[in-house]
């Protein structure tokens, strides 16, 4: 059984530390939030006072952290993890960051003999929490196939999206798309409940029509539809839409590099630059579709048209 350091506890990664201690696992767990080292520890992990102490004596290294700069900062230069692990030690990236940081990344491992694989996740807190997380991996093979017995523990479903880098271009993706199937999903309920229609009810008709898709199997945006969901939770947890309006942020750079068009990317990262701007980039991801709401059912939002240049957008006001 490996020894596993975990670093970075947030909505997603302590829930799958969690989950690794569940299967047996022993796990080191550093973080930056002594609340979130505390729910390791009471469920039997270890917890360190460094992302260094974390990994001492461990032979695979889990990172869960929000930015390419962050996984840069954890691996790289004289005060990294790769100074001072051991050659044949196994890296799994499993942050959402740009290819090109996880290429570099991936090529300082390989220069110090230490493996690494890029394995971005997919299906929120909820699935974090279940233990039936998608992992997107880029990397080698060989290396993929000593590290699904840990991704096994964490989550339900593995791909291999390629070499380095394919992962995390696979999940750049998938999330621009999450992305703008919720501002459509919210659109939509916003319309049927302004003419009448219980959301719940439509929501149901939708989940068994040509308009389904996760929002409304999972993660409904309309408050009370849906139990356990951070629409019916204020928008406290899951997802934080400063990490979404990143992705998309990603996304955008990504069809620039590669000089694919990507229109309604570029709309819904308009979309949620306006929301995290407005000070809710805390709240969840759908939290952003709430301003399509009409004002009947979301006392104080008002929507008005606004163009940037050649692109439309919305924009909400408090």
């Amino acid at each position: 059984m490996e020894n596993i350091a975990f670093i970075g506890l947030g909505n997603m990664g302590g829930p799958m530390a969690v989950n690794l201690l569940n299967k047996g696992f022993k796990v080191s767990a550093f973080d930056l939030s002594a609340d979130a080292l505390a729910k390791v520890a009471a469920a039997g992990g270890r917890t360190a006072s460094s992302a260094a102490d974390a990994a001492e004596s461990a032979s695979v290294v889990i990172s869960m952290l929000p930015a390419g700069k962050h996984v840069a900062g954890l691996y790289l230069g004289d005060d990294g993890l790769f100074a001072r692990l051991p050659k044949g030690t196994l890296v799994i990236d499993c942050s959402t960051i740009d290819a090109g940081t996880a290429r570099k990344v991936a090529e300082a491992a390989q220069e110090k003999g230490l493996s690494m694989l890029d394995a971005p996740v997919s299906g929120g807190t909820a699935g974090a929490a279940a233990g039936t997380l998608t992992f997107i991996v880029g990397g080698a093979a060989e290396d993929l196939a000593r590290a699904r017995p840990v991704l096994e523990a964490m989550g339900k479903n593995i791909f291999h999206a390629g070499g380095a880098g394919a992962g995390q271009t696979a999940k750049i993706c998938n999330n621009m798309l999450l992305g703008i199937l919720m501002a459509g999903t919210a659109e939509a309920l916003a319309l049927g409940v302004k003419n009448g229609l219980d959301p719940k009810v439509l929501s149901e008709i939708i989940s068994k029509s040509s308009g389904r898709n996760w929002a409304t199997e999972l993660y409904n945006p309309w408050p009370g539809v849906m139990d356990n969901t951070p629409a019916s939770r204020n928008y406290a947890g899951g997802f934080m839409s400063e990490l979404m309006l990143k992705d998309l942020g990603l996304a955008e750079e990504t069809a620039l590099q590669s000089h694919a068009a990507n229109p309604l990317g570029a709309l819904a990262r308009n979309l949620y630059e306006e929301h995290v701007h407005q000070g809710n980039g805390k709240l969840d991801l759908i939290r952003a579709g709430a301003g399509s709401w009409p004002t009947s059912t979301r006392p104080g939002w008002t929507a008005t048209s606004n163009r940037r240049g050649a692109r439309p957008t919305t924009r909400w006001r408090d």
